[in-house]
């Protein structure tokens, strides 16, 4: 069985922060996906959908650190229902995305490259004693074929 859900959209606020008493973190924040679609008189039209995020420890941290309303993400974790009754008495059903990783998806102010797409080029300390030299790479007897 499995439990997953993908999301990329944007956030509707910064990232409200909460610290148990366990010293645990909690975070909560709201995202935004939009669809758009033609209807029956041919206008384009777009249906939003708000999901509420939570996150915990380490990554509320950093989407404390790191998230501003307004940003778009992508968040994965795994759809959660829960009841509470609220201080009127009525008791609510609530759907929450308990994220496992978020990332976001746009430039940030002042980096040099779109974070968008991360750089396929891997850094020289990486790549440094796995890429064969000229030399190295150049078969025995001349020829250049694998088989």
């Amino acid at each position: 069985m499995i439990n997953k859900v993908t999301l990329i959209g944007n956030l509707g606020g910064d990232p409200e922060i909460r610290h148990l008493e366990n010293g645990a973190s909690v975070g909560r924040f709201s995202v935004a996906t939009n669809e758009n679609y033609k209807d029956k008189d041919g206008t384009w039209q777009t249906l939003t959908e708000w999901h509420n995020v939570v996150v915990w420890r380490e990554l509320a941290e950093r989407a404390e650190k790191n998230l501003k309303k307004g940003m778009m993400v992508y968040v994965e974790g795994k759809i959660s229902y829960r009841k509470y009754t609220g201080q009127d008495g009525v008791e609510r059903n609530v759907t929450d995305i308990v994220a496992n990783t978020f990332r976001i998806l746009e430039k940030r102010e002042g980096a040099g490259q779109d974070s968008r797409f991360p750089s396929a080029e891997p850094t020289r300390s990486n790549t440094e004693s796995s890429i064969p030299t000229t030399a190295d790479a150049s078969p025995a007897n001349g020829d250049d074929l694998p088989f």
